[in-house]
């Protein structure tokens, strides 16, 4: 059975972020909403129902039957179920939105579903970049379970010390942690194959170190923390999100933030959280094309792919970073920093594409990933659209 994941009604919500990827390719918890579903429902093959300039990397559907779904969502074991037991032409409502279908994808049309059912259950949906970091303690405690049970976890080294229950951290092959400090009395905690704590980590979970990714000397990480693979985190961070690949390996504070794939902070990069005035923190809508009230006293930073920040960069509460950016001026950039801004600030020129292919391919190859036309085609699209 095929897999469809839709983008239909909540891609535009989160760019930033999917600017450069459909929803379901984010990621919330240990695991990507893609692969979160692969493994509950067993499923190898899928595609991706999304922008037209993201299928030259992320596969159409094949015209076949299928089961159509909105991936940005944690299911019960009860709604687990409804969704396998669905027949050709029924469909599941949660909140008067479609979020499972089985459906032919020849001639794709919605009136091909017969039957409807609601949702009863309360389920943890995820609308907006916010909600990524606001409800990551629940992914955690979800993909850890769904990782690991029936697992043994590595031993952990008798130079750390450790406070909590033994069965709260989980320790994959090939990871080391030395002369650390693991607190899972506030939460689960994760350490992904051949990740490393360095020496003198202060560890307060939830927490999810993904695969290949380290935690540099000293780091002080507060869950619910999520740090994607092959990336590296130093300094201090509370409730962040790296979708992979990043790097923000030097002192400095960022907190309840989404950062995406191939971004980089300079040394003492500093991004705040809170407003003076302990007012709720208003966020840059793609949709509404207006700044809008989180409703959340706790907002740093959403931050698009292949963007940069040179040393001392300083960010106010609540900022948006586009794709591709490089923040360098002096003085707090604007809440809104464009793709491909040259400076960060409002007017500056833009980012040269074929440079920012440059970059892009020089930090990509530092992790033996290329840079690929389907990479460059999307790029594009986004440096000519937006």
């Amino acid at each position: 059975m095929q897999l469809v994941f839709s983008d239909a009604q909540y891609w535009e919500d989160f760019l930033p972020l999917t600017f450069t990827r459909p929803v379901a390719e984010m990621r919330c918890g240990i695991l990507t909403f893609s692969e979160r579903w692969q493994k509950i429902l067993d499923s190898e093959e899928i595609s991706w129902f999304t922008e037209m300039y993201l299928q030259q990397k992320f596969r159409e559907p094949e015209k076949k039957e299928s089961l159509f779904l909105v991936p940005n969502f944690l299911p019960t074991e009860a709604v687990i179920q409804q969704i396998k037991e669905l027949k050709q032409g029924e469909a599941l409502v949660y909140e008067d939105e479609l979020v499972a279908a089985k459906i032919n994808m020849e001639g794709f049309s919605l009136s091909q579903i017969e039957k409807m059912t609601d949702i009863k259950e309360e389920l943890v949906f995820f609308k907006k970049p916010t909600d990524l970091f606001t409800y990551n303690h629940k992914a955690i405690d979800f993909d850890f379970e769904l990782l690991t049970k029936g697992r043994i976890s590595q031993e952990l080294s008798s130079t750390n010390g450790f406070l909590g229950k033994k069965e709260d951290l989980f320790i994959e092959e090939g990871a080391e942690i030395e002369f650390s400090t693991i607190n899972t009395k506030t939460g689960k905690i994760y350490i992904g194959k051949n990740a490393e704590v360095m020496e003198g980590c202060n560890l307060r979970g939830p927490i999810a170190l993904c695969e290949g990714s380290k935690f540099n000397l000293g780091a002080k990480i507060y869950g619910a923390t999520t740090i994607g693979p092959y990336s590296k985190v130093g300094g201090e961070v509370s409730n962040i999100i790296i979708f992979g690949y990043s790097n923000k390996g030097h002192d400095g504070f960022v907190g309840n933030s989404v950062i995406g794939e191939w971004c980089n902070f300079g040394a003492d990069t500093n991004s705040s959280n809170m407003k003076n005035n302990y007012g709720n923190v208003k966020l840059w809508s793609y949709r509404t094309k207006a700044f809008e009230d989180t409703g959340l006293q706790f907002t740093g930073l959403i931050m698009g792919d292949h963007s940069k920040m040179a040393i001392n960069t300083q960010l106010n509460t609540g900022t948006v970073i586009g794709v591709a950016s490089n923040v360098f001026k002096e003085g707090f950039p604007p809440n809104l920093i464009e793709n491909f801004s040259w400076g960060g600030f409002k007017d500056d020129e833009k980012f040269k594409l074929d440079k920012a292919y440059e970059v892009a391919a020089r930090a990509m190859a530092r992790r033996n990933v290329a840079l690929t036309d389907e990479d460059k085609g999307i790029l594009k699209h986004i440096f000519n659209t937006y």
